[in-house]
């Protein structure tokens, strides 16, 4: 399913159904319906690309949570950590063998969030989370590209437990949840995008664990006003993350793996 709304909500997906629309215009010329559709199609790609647009389902998606200060910290006890991953970007070299993995904007920002954390609590351990999420991908995991940019901002090697077999929110706290009980860990922090938090809370709760959340911001919250109100690519890309939510709340919810 993510693969559909991935599709759809990005610029050849966007072009695909404009080129259908002005086919359909174009055999049936007199057509209502096929005007309409086009109008329709036009107006809907519009309003996904504007970041705004986006951006305000996102603020509701998060209502309630805020950014984590240090009276947020867990009391007395072991803490643990927990950076969420995301998908990274492959960049292939002219040799078939040579490739790099880089971080998206959305995994720099939780990186750059669990950092000022860090700062704050002093946690006994950071989990650097995220597997490949396809499988058959030969990109380096979300957890292994984060925990090297989490120990170039400065946070122990030693400090840090990197998971890389997961692929989705699920599997994440289905693994890291004993893992922290094997080490005595008796507080967690969780550290995703505002986006992903109310899910990503409801899954590590199903799992006996009442996270303490810390909500990465937005990576162009501080853009100028033309990024936000003129369409981008960026907006499409944060129109699918909302969807991803929008999808993935009910059908974790069906599927059991939430609780509320």
């Amino acid at each position: 399913m993510d693969h559909v709304v991935r599709f759809f909500l990005s610029t050849t997906g966007a072009l695909v159904c404009l080129l259908a629309a002005i086919a359909w215009i174009w055999r049936r010329p007199q057509s209502a319906p096929a005007r309409r559709t086009l109008f329709t199609i036009a107006i809907a790609y519009t309003l996904f690309s504007v970041y705004a647009v986006p951006s305000a389902i996102a603020l509701a998606l998060s209502a309630g949570y805020h950014p984590f200060t240090a009276a947020d910290a867990p009391g007395a006890g072991r803490t643990a950590l927990v950076v969420l991953g995301a998908e990274a970007i492959r960049i292939d070299g002219w040799d078939e063998h040579l490739s790099l993995s880089l971080m998206s904007s959305v995994a720099a920002s939780r990186v750059l969030e669990a950092w000022r954390v860090y700062r704050l609590i002093a946690p006994a351990v950071v989990v650097s989370s995220g597997g490949v999420p396809h499988e058959g991908e030969s990109s380096v995991p979300s957890g292994e590209n984060m925990r090297d940019e989490l120990v170039r901002l400065g946070i122990p090697d030693s400090r840090i437990i990197v998971e890389t077999a997961s692929r989705d929110t699920h599997d994440e706290a289905v693994i890291i949840a004993p893992m922290l009980r094997e080490r005595g860990i008796e507080h967690l922090v969780l550290v995703t995008s505002q986006t992903h938090m109310r899910r990503s809370l409801a899954v590590f709760r199903a799992q006996g664990w009442s996270a303490v959340p810390a909500i990465a911001p937005d990576p162009a919250f501080a853009a100028g006003w033309r990024a936000w109100l003129l369409p981008s690519t960026e907006g499409l890309d944060l129109s699918h993350q909302v969807m991803h939510e929008l999808l993935g709340l009910p059908y974790y919810w069906v599927r059991g793996w939430e609780h509320w």
